[in-house]
């Protein structure tokens, strides 16, 4: 039998987004701490820990191989999380998604070093970034639709910014943690065994995460898909149905943002005190700092393309990220610890403009039906193009050039991509153009609740 959507009068359903917006973003900035403080790890930490026969270049390499491994892995929990977030609905797989990077976490941080248990010791960190990966799969895509879905009129992309805002959330909670941890122990304790107490908390802040998330309400948008019958048995197959030509323009709109934000996170972590000689809790606070400010200014850029259109502020946040790539590490290299504050808080600034209203561009995409499977096909993608392969190639590129060069024409390569990407999506799909047309409902058993 059919069961029926809820009703609720406007005062009580406003309410309940408000509800909804504000779990997604404290899921969201727990997941990403416990992502970021790996990438942070990988960094800084990793190579002594895990890598020690490694020369310092080829460990700090090998390290961030092994944070790559996370973003091959999230497809995976993309794949599953998607399938039955559009099956069985999406609360219950963003409960998951959250007990398991929990775990992952947690683990992470009472694995053995290599001194302790040898090989075996990568092994595990690796096996555990998977873990976190499959659970980051399942969480973007989710926490999106769920704050998107539950929108008053006219507020789609502020809501849909609430989940966005989780990703420099997490990572200031994380080098918060990292950074008093360090201070409270010393630097050479922290190197040895300190590093694992920012890992150990996550069990705490992923009980207090899961607590909140356990009050919101399914999505109403599911809630009437599933009164229709509209549930298909593969939803991920039949997102496929909006056209590659879409699909493909999607993921070149949004895969710079990921990359130049992996680089400015994660890689000028070890550049910048490695090559550059910055002391590195100066480079930690500055990427904080920054952080605090692209979390801020989300709300601001996602009302303004709720008043004025995403499309145009999208192109030009595009392009101003490809500028600022140029000028990126030509400020970093002068040594100049100012204007290095200047390169990484611009960053802050300018990195929202596009990512802030990516996921609600991504979730207009598909109709209600497969949305979460098709939505996590397009973040997932982008995250192994994007965020867990940047680094890494970073990595290569400065030890094969021996400059910071290559770096910036790899970022100036894909933001053009992007840019090119965002303008071909935007005159294939006219703006105002409706919902796509919901793809018909099989006659399978549980198609329904």
């Amino acid at each position: 039998m059919n069961t029926s959507p809820r009703e609720e009068n406007p005062g009580e359903a406003r309410a309940t987004a408000g509800r909804t917006a504000l779990a997604t973003l404290a899921g969201t900035t727990l997941e990403w701490y416990d992502f970021f403080l790996y990438g942070t790890a990988a960094a800084l930490i990793f190579n002594q820990q895990f890598f020690p026969s490694l020369s310092p270049a080829a460990g700090t390499l090998a390290a961030f191989s092994t944070f790559a491994v996370g973003f091959i892995a999230r497809p995976l929990g993309g794949l599953v999380f998607g399938h039955y977030g559009d099956r069985i609905g999406r609360k219950a797989t963003l409960v998951v998604s959250l007990v398991l990077m929990g775990i992952g976490s947690t683990l992470i941080g009472a694995i053995p070093n290599y001194d302790t248990i040898g090989f075996w010791a990568p092994v595990l960190l690796v096996a555990l970034r998977i873990v976190q990966g499959i659970g980051l799969g399942g969480e973007g895509a989710g926490a999106t639709l769920m704050s998107m879905e539950h929108a008053p009129r006219g507020k789609k992309n502020l809501y849909a910014g609430f989940p966005q805002m989780g990703t420099p959330g997490g990572l200031v909670l994380a080098n918060i943690v990292f950074l008093t941890t360090n201070a409270l122990v010393g630097d050479a304790a922290f190197t040895s065994w300190g590093w694992r107490i920012p890992f150990l908390l996550s069990f705490v802040l992923v009980a207090v995460g899961l607590l909140i998330r356990l009050r919101v309400t399914e999505s109403p948008s599911f809630d009437r898909a599933r009164a229709r019958d509209e549930v298909v048995r593969f939803p991920l197959a039949e997102s496929f149905k909006v056209g590659l030509p879409r699909l493909a323009l999607t993921l070149f709109a949004v895969v710079a943002n990921s990359a130049v934000a992996y680089v400015f996170m994660v890689f000028t972590l070890s550049y910048g005190s490695q090559h550059l000689d910055y002391d590195k809790q100066f480079l930690i606070v500055s990427v904080t700092v920054a952080a605090a400010l692209w979390f801020a200014t989300i709300p601001v850029w996602t009302k303004i393309a709720d008043r004025h259109g995403r499309r145009t502020m999208f192109i030009g946040g595009s392009v101003a990220i490809l500028v600022w790539c140029v000028a990126f590490f030509p400020l970093l290299n002068t040594g100049n610890s100012a204007l290095a504050v200047v390169a990484l808080l611009g960053m802050g600034l300018i990195i929202p403009v596009t990512h802030c209203v990516q996921g609600s561009i991504i979730v207009d995409t598909f109709p209600v039906n497969v949305r979460y499977s098709g939505t996590s096909l397009i973040l997932q993608a982008g995250a192994i193009l994007g965020c867990g392969l940047a680094p890494m190639i970073s990595t290569a590129l400065l030890n094969s050039g021996g400059s910071s060069t290559g770096v910036t024409w790899y970022l100036v390569a894909i933001c053009s991509v992007s840019l090119a990407g965002a303008v071909a999506l935007f005159r294939l799909v006219p703006e105002g153009a409706p919902e796509p047309a919901r793809v018909p409902a099989e006659s399978v058993p549980g198609s329904a609740a």
